[in-house]
């Protein structure tokens, strides 16, 4: 699946601008909806160290109410997490009815990094993709509304922003001895992402495979593609902000 991906694809300052605006202010007018309706909404992001999940994040974000919505920045289990199902720490983080919640990394951690480095057993991670698969369908079956972003960054463009955080002081924080580690493990991750994919895009739960080796590019899709899954579940059309202005002018 992710060669089928076209990494060259670019967009400029000026389309980036306009288009981040409109999708803004239509996610506002939906996060509303969501809010009116009490529909929870789970937006899942996934993808390659320094992939661009946080830019993203940051762009779903920018003009929601702050009251309804939770970011969760996942990393190892720890404490009781560390302790029990591998899915309890994020039942638990589950959104109420209309509230939204963002997860930077997920429960495919399992199938994921717990796969390739040993942390979960062969017939653990195999039997996870039939838990989350089950785990999402119970999600919707309640009323939720999924969105599942996977951002696909090539191994050079990794390369050149690595290299960039570890020049940039500000961003250098970003970069660990782990992300390095990662990185030797390309080929093997790789592996486990295309099963990931093929196993777990359902009807109920599809995932959205993102370029990312144009942050403007990447930003864009990832926006336009949750104001059609949130009008979708919704049943709501937002308003075209750049058609109202056009008719005003």
């Amino acid at each position: 699946m992710l060669e089928t991906l076209d990494l060259t694809r670019k967009m400029d300052r000026e389309d980036y601008v306009r288009e981040v605006t409109r999708r803004q202010i239509e996610l506002r007018e939906l996060g509303y909806q969501v809010y009116l309706q009490k529909r929870p909404v789970v937006i899942a992001f996934e993808g390659w160290d320094a992939a661009g999940k946080g830019g993203a994040i940051k762009r779903v974000t920018e003009k929601l109410d702050p009251r309804g919505y939770v970011v969760y920045p996942i990393s190892a289990p720890q404490g009781e997490d560390k302790t029990r199902h591998y899915l309890y720490r994020f039942w638990r983080r589950l959104p109420e009815r209309g509230q939204i919640a963002i997860f930077d990394r997920t429960w495919y951690g399992r199938v994921l990094v717990e796969r390739v480095e040993g942390f979960a057993k062969e017939e653990e991670w195999k039997r996870a993709f039939k838990e989350i698969n089950s785990f999402e369908r119970q999600l919707v079956d309640f009323g939720v509304i999924v969105a599942k972003f996977w951002v696909h960054i090539s191994r050079e463009e990794q390369l050149r922003r690595f290299e960039e955080r570890k020049a940039i002081g500000y961003k250098s924080w970003k970069l660990t001895d782990e992300d390095w580690r990662n990185r030797e493990k390309w080929g093997v991750y790789e592996e486990a992402v295309e099963e990931m994919l093929v196993k777990t895009s359902t009807r109920t739960a599809p995932w959205c495979l993102v370029e990312g080796n144009d942050k403007y590019w990447a930003r864009a899709r990832v926006l336009a593609r949750l104001v059609k899954t949130l009008s979708d579940g919704l049943r709501y059309q937002p308003s075209d902000p750049l058609r109202k202005g056009k008719k005003e002018a």
